[in-house]
């Protein structure tokens, strides 16, 4: 059996995140591999892999801050909001100021309230909104709240043929759609906007310098982190009496409190992640079995 825990991949351009958890499947010789949060096939960039007892931890990270680097394209908007999708209308950008620019980022920096874009992983009555949009249907999605951060200029803006593209470092919350934010930004400046690349750098605390490539993964030159390391870049985390591991897994409560929830070990097992039940009692939300370190 795999060693159970979280395995970082940098996931290349053109590959889906399903096509990297299948070979994280041959790498490891285990079907029991997920991921924490898609990226599109155009986007590179960090993946985190659970794998085996590894994958209940995932639940608690899909929900993590993120970080991405982007080239976004001003002079051009797209069906898709990346450069993968046909163009839907295109304006000569080269008179927009990089004043104008940097003023309507910051409308777009804090908590605002965002439309995903329409070819998106989010289902509408069952099916997945960039199915319907490849069906030829038409999608709106409802707007959601998220936070955004920090928008950032890296480097000097180009002008190219009427397109002006810069590149961004964006930090924030889950389900923020950073092609969405090139659409925004695109139709604030009455130009329209996209996506031309794309790059996840963190999850959480998690960074893509610690992730090992495709490569490394088919030769067999990588390492799964422990799930108690992996749990402890996650969570919270104590240790407790192994008596008490066995009656947490044993569905029973043990003494404590915790703000929120926070993950419990006994020695070098990693036994679950406990909330608090009522006052100085702690129950189980997620229980790992023994030996699942490896």
């Amino acid at each position: 059996m795999a060693v159970s825990g979280l395995l970082l991949v940098d996931k290349p351009q053109g590959f889906t995140s399903h096509d990297v958890v299948a070979k994280a499947r041959k790498a490891l010789g285990t079907r029991s591999v997920g991921h924490a949060g898609t990226l599109d096939p155009m986007a590179t960039g960090l993946l985190v892999l659970g794998v085996e007892s590894g994958t209940k931890l995932l639940t608690f990270i899909v929900g993590a801050d993120k970080t991405y680097e982007a080239t976004i394209r001003l002079g051009a908007s797209t069906v898709t909001d990346d450069a993968e999708g046909e163009i839907l209308t295109q304006t000569d950008a080269s008179h927009v100021l990089a004043e104008n620019i940097r003023e309507q980022i910051s409308k777009l920096t804090g908590h605002i309230s965002q439309r995903p874009s329409s070819v998106s992983a989010i289902k509408v009555n069952g099916v997945r909104a960039y199915d319907q949009v490849r069906a030829g249907q038409e999608v709106e999605l409802k707007s959601r709240q998220v936070t955004i951060s920090r928008f950032d200029v890296v480097g000097e803006m180009r002008k190219v043929d009427g397109f002006i593209d810069l590149d961004v470092i964006v930090d924030c919350s889950s389900g923020t759609y950073i092609r969405a934010l090139a659409r925004d930004l695109g139709e604030a400046l009455a130009v329209g906007g996209h996506l031309t690349a794309l790059r996840r750098t963190r999850v959480g605390d998690f960074k893509v310098e610690d992730a090992y490539s495709l490569e490394q993964l088919a030769a067999g030159d990588f390492e799964v982190t422990s799930l108690l390391d992996s749990a402890k870049e996650v969570l919270s985390t104590f240790e407790i009496s192994v008596q008490e591991s066995i009656d947490l897994r044993n569905g029973k409560r043990i003494p404590g409190s915790v703000e929120g929830i926070a993950g419990v070990y006994a020695s070098d097992d990693f036994v679950a992640v406990v909330e608090t039940a009522s006052k100085d009692l702690l129950k189980s939300v997620v229980v790992f079995p023994k030996g699942n370190h490896g």
